[in-house]
């Protein structure tokens, strides 16, 4: 009964982790069907949850950093790792997912009278399981992380409160590079345990196009992104906002192209 009165305490005092999580069960479910997601979130949670658990012990693969158990009691802790950042890189990992999907996944050619308003992708089990998802996956994942951890090292000036700390800060706005190397395992070790699984699974019955259900986890992507900016301009980095909304612009434009683009784009453009 304490736990589950601590489970929803995490609830309360963190009700935007939770918001964004809905968000990604609803759109993964929508894309992926119920069976899949849940073997997803299992396996990118679980060994977000190792490698932190291990990170914090012998600094592998984030590096050094601590949780200094400020929100104890208040919030859902697995020994010494806060329950909402592990599970934070479920659906962020799902989110970066979805964007490179986007801008790997074959195009179907459309008849030029129908015209779609966006580029019709055709989700083929080879394409959504090929290295080179994988592989952008895990970039786009680290990369979104660019943000979110500058800001979250400064949570005593917002309501995440100041809940970790680097023994040694990093050169990026106090964030070490090993993190963002350890973001990249994550969603490496994640995705190469469930694509495997994710081919033996029965046929997912979807239509020609997912490119609706897809723009759902794109979403949720960019959703995550705003919502850190803006906690970086309101605490008034504006350099450290700048730069992260600078290094992402690229990518919101490139996927903006394919998506919009000329249809004149062969199949497997």
């Amino acid at each position: 009964m304490d736990l589950l009165a601590l489970f929803f305490k995490t609830i309360l005092f963190r009700p935007y982790v939770f918001v964004f999580l809905a968000a990604f069960l609803f759109a993964a479910i929508q894309l992926i069907g119920w069976p899949r997601t849940w073997r997803f979130w299992l396996i990118s949670w679980a060994t977000a949850f190792v490698c932190e658990y291990s990170s914090t012990r012998n600094g592998i693969p984030f590096g050094w950093y601590h949780y200094n158990g400020s929100t104890l009691g208040q919030e859902l802790y697995f020994s010494n790792i806060p329950f909402m950042d592990s599970i934070s890189f479920s659906f962020l990992l799902y989110a970066a997912y979805c964007v490179a999907l986007c801008l790997l996944l074959p195009i179907e050619q459309s008849s030029p009278a129908a015209r779609p308003l966006l580029k019709l992708l055709r989700f083929d089990l080879a394409a959504r399981t090929r290295w080179s998802v994988l592989i952008l996956t895990a970039c786009l994942f680290a990369f979104i992380d660019m943000v979110i951890d500058p800001v979250a090292l400064r949570g005593d000036r917002w309501f995440l409160g100041k809940i970790y700390y680097y023994p040694d800060p990093g050169w990026h706005f106090g964030v070490p590079a090993a993190n963002y190397v350890g973001w990249a395992v994550v969603g490496l070790i994640s995705l190469a345990i469930y694509f495997p699984l994710e081919r033996r699974l029965p046929h997912l019955p979807l239509p020609a196009s997912v490119t609706p259900r897809l723009l759902l986890g794109v979403g949720l992507y960019y959703g995550v992104l705003a919502f850190n900016l803006g906690m970086t301009f309101w605490i008034g980095e504006s350099f450290m906002g700048m730069s992260g909304l600078l290094m992402h612009l690229p990518i919101l434009i490139l996927l903006m192209r394919r998506l919009t683009g000329s249809r004149s784009a062969s199949p497997t453009a």
